[in-house]
């Protein structure tokens, strides 16, 4: 009887465990620490780069599907890859070719900048490629007040766009991305509002213009800028996005590259190597994945 006994709680301990063994584990169940870098330790034929970042994603534009990540919903200051918001807004709710009066606030806004002043009259279309291109911080609080009325009703607009389109770990005070206190994004946010704003072909054809020369109304001048962007001439498969630097947030890079059939999004933020990171993520991801 000992035996039978036995036998049967041996036999009962398989049953449970071809039970347990069978049933999937829920997605939500597995920890968010384990990302596609902790992955790849286990699959050798994966060899990520080793990269300077802090963050870092990369991410098919195509699908949204996340190919490589670092840390990529940790919070930091975005700098002024926040521009590629305020450029989105810009070209959804404003005309190109309505006339912009330049205010007091925009006129004094410094560090980078297109050179506005006070009464100066400038095209919407000029503003917008002139934050894309030069990021003048200037150009944006200019957007801002044509486009809302004031910044801080410009900068609501901003906080309810990027929850629309995915954005929770992101929070703006200003549209110009200097250091402001409760001012931040992440890596996946800003990798899924430049997906979104890659679908617009005026900002696709703006953030990969590499010279750009920026007309005044009045008084009648013209401004020569380089894009700020130099993975633009240094890796042929760039198209685009956004610079970003301050002390705060370190060097910041949005970027996205295509190559045959292949486009994608590679993030890299407080990253002292932000060029060098981002052509390594992308030659990982077009050598090691494939488009479905």
């Amino acid at each position: 009887m000992f035996r039978r006994k036995k036998w049967t709680q041996i036999a009962g301990g398989v049953f449970i465990f071809m039970v347990l063994a069978a049933c999937p584990v829920r997605a939500e169940e597995v920890s968010e620490d384990i990302t596609v870098e902790t992955m790849t330790m286990i699959d050798q034929h994966w060899s990520v780069p080793a990269i300077t970042a802090h963050t870092a994603i990369l991410m098919d534009a195509q699908t949204g599907e996340v190919l490589y990540e670092r840390q990529s919903r940790k919070v930091s200051p975005p700098a002024s890859t926040t521009k590629i918001m305020t450029a989105i807004l810009a070209l959804e709710l404003s005309k190109g070719d309505e006339i912009v009066t330049v205010s007091e606030k925009a006129g004094a806004v410094g560090e980078s900048s297109i050179y506005l002043n006070k009464g100066d009259k400038i095209k919407m279309s000029e503003l917008i490629e002139g934050a894309l291109v030069k990021s003048g911080n200037d150009a944006c609080v200019a957007i801002a007040e044509q486009t809302a009325g004031t910044v801080d009703s410009f900068v609501e607009l901003m906080n309810k766009k990027v929850l629309t389109i995915g954005g929770y770990n992101t929070h703006f005070v200003n549209p110009n991305g200097l250091p402001a206190k409760n001012h931040y994004s992440c890596a996946y946010d800003l990798a899924i509002m430049a997906r979104y704003a890659l679908q617009n072909d005026q900002f696709s054809e703006l953030v990969k213009t590499k010279y750009a020369s920026i007309s005044f109304d009045e008084p009648p001048k013209i401004e020569q800028f380089k894009n700020t962007n130099k993975l633009l001439w240094s890796y042929p498969f760039t198209s685009g996005v956004k610079t970003g630097t301050t002390n705060e947030a370190g060097k910041c890079l949005v970027a996205s590259a295509n190559k045959e059939n292949r486009k994608l999004i590679c993030v890299v933020l407080n990253a002292p190597d932000r060029y060098g990171d981002s052509q390594k993520l992308f030659n990982w991801g077009f050598g090691n994945t494939k488009s479905n």
